[in-house]
Parts: structure tokens; sequence; C-alpha cells
């Protein structure tokens, strides 16, 4: 049964358009990532050509102000967004399922004070907030991944707990309690089976956002300085005046193209999961 599920899920998702659109610029983002020491054609760490060299057959997206090839740059810059956006959005959703579940399951003054918390974290200005944080830790690759997980993990807890509020008034899970059935094994086959579908469309989106927020840290000077990644390399293009000249068309516009275009891969295929979950928005399709 578990397999037919899963095969029914695949199956709505490759039938939406946008959830193909999604899924394959995901696919190309993965691979990039992977390959980059193999597409790279130089190392970006190294000063390989004159600073400010504009795009040619030799640089296609030019140099930047001391001389690293951009092309490079991009290319490696792919594994550090797309590694700090998933991994803070697997611990925001982990956070997220942990205290949705507690909260859904037990209720009572436990529930009320995890989502006060909940609506304490959505309530506070997010930039400031993300800012104060990222400020205060200061810089570093995990730094950053505990920054976007600390700002992130509230909207999924409050989407898990209404799931787990749905499940526990299921009539298998109220005769598994009534039995005397282990919270353990009620959490572990009645409820989390159906929580991981809806952690998972929450996962991607969390991504899309955790991506985004990197990217916003890295350009105001909030990132790891020492890696490669697609905010850092805006961050150095406007603090040496790419913006005032030539330079912004090939060093500012690729890496918010491709911000761009993988946030938009990731919302593609986090819609089309938010359909597979729940069928009543396929029913205008």
């Amino acid at each position: 049964m578990g397999n037919k599920k899963w095969r029914k899920y695949w199956h709505v998702l490759t039938s939406n358009n946008i959830g193909i659109v999604g899924l394959g610029l995901l696919i190309i983002f993965l691979a990039i990532a992977v390959f980059a020491p193999l597409l790279a054609p130089f190392d970006p760490t190294e000063r390989v050509g004159t600073p400010f060299t504009k795009p040619n057959s030799q640089f296609l997206l030019g140099t930047n102000d001391v001389g690293q090839d951009i092309l490079s740059e991009l290319l490696y810059g792919t594994r550090i967004s797309l590694l700090i956006g998933v991994l803070a959005a697997f611990i925001s959703i982990l956070l997220g399922c942990l205290i949705g579940v507690i909260s859904g399951y037990y209720g009572g003054k436990v529930d009320s004070l995890l989502m006060r918390l909940v609506d304490l974290v959505l309530v506070i200005p997010f930039l400031p907030l993300m800012i104060l944080l990222a400020a205060f830790i200061g810089p570093s690759f995990w730094n950053i991944i505990l920054v976007i997980s600390l700002i992130s993990w509230a909207s999924p807890a409050r989407v898990i707990r209404s799931q787990v509020l749905t499940l526990k008034t299921k009539g298998y899970v109220e005769a598994a309690k009534s039995i005397g059935t282990n919270i353990k094994v009620i959490l572990g086959r009645h409820i989390l089976p159906g929580v991981i579908p809806i952690a998972l469309s929450q996962f991607v989106l969390a991504a899309s956002h955790s991506i985004l927020i990197e990217a916003s840290l890295s350009f105001l000077g909030l990132g790891d300085p020492f890696t490669k990644s697609w905010g850092t390399i805006l961050y150095y293009a406007q603090a040496r005046g790419a913006f005032l000249t030539d330079a912004w068309i090939w060093w500012i516009l690729p890496p918010g193209l491709l911000i761009t275009t993988l946030v938009i891969g990731f919302a593609f295929t986090g819609y089309s999961l938010e359909e597979v979950m729940n069928p009543r928005l396929r029913r205008g399709r």
C-alpha cells in the first residue's frame, strides 16, 4: 500500500507541468553543484586574468576586481547556496515537526505555551531579527544556517500542528489510545506517516526561503567571507563598485538570475507537492 501511495503521488506531481519544470530546474542545479569541479574552467580562488575583464572566449562571464573567473565562482557558489538552503530547511522543518507534533498531540497547556512561542516568532519583524542574530552570532557557514533555522521553524510548526490535530481524531488513533497503546507507537505508526508528506512540501518551500535569506545576509556583509556563494559574489560586486560600471552586466546580473531561477524551481516543486498532498487544490484543473 505504501509503494502504491507514493507512486500515486509521483504520478500527480509529474502530470503537472509546473511540477515537471520545478523538478527539472532542481535536477539541473543539483548536477551543477555535484560536478562543479568538472564544469568550472578555473579555480574560483585563483587570479587567472586581468581585473574587470569583459566577457570573451576565455572568460565567458568576465573577471572580478581581482581577476578571478566569475563563471567558476558561480558554479562553485551553487554548491554553497544550495547546501545552505537544504541544511537550513532540514533543521527548521525538524524543529517545526517536533514542536508541531508535541503541540498538536498533547494539546492543553502544552499546546497553548508552544503556540504562543510560535506566535512570538512570527510577529517579530523578520528583517531586523535576521540581521541582529547574524551580527550577534558572527559570520560563518554554520552560523548562517543556525540563523536561518531559528527564524524559519515557526510557520512549518503551525502547519504540522494542524495536520496532527486532524490525525489524532481519526478512528484508528482513538482505537489505539483506547487499548492503551504506547504513545511512541501511536506517534511512530499513526501520526508521523501522515505528517511526513506535509513536512516534505514544507521542506521544499523552506529551502527556497533559506536560499533567499542566505543571499540577503551575504549581500549585507553578514555571510561567511571565506566561502563562495551567490550572495557573497553579490556582496563583493557591490562593495567593489560594480553597480557604477558596465561590470554589473556580467558580475551582478548572473548570480541574481541564478538565485531567482533556483527559488522558482523550489517554489514550483513545492506548489505541486501541495497539490499532491491536498486533492482539493486539483479540483479546478
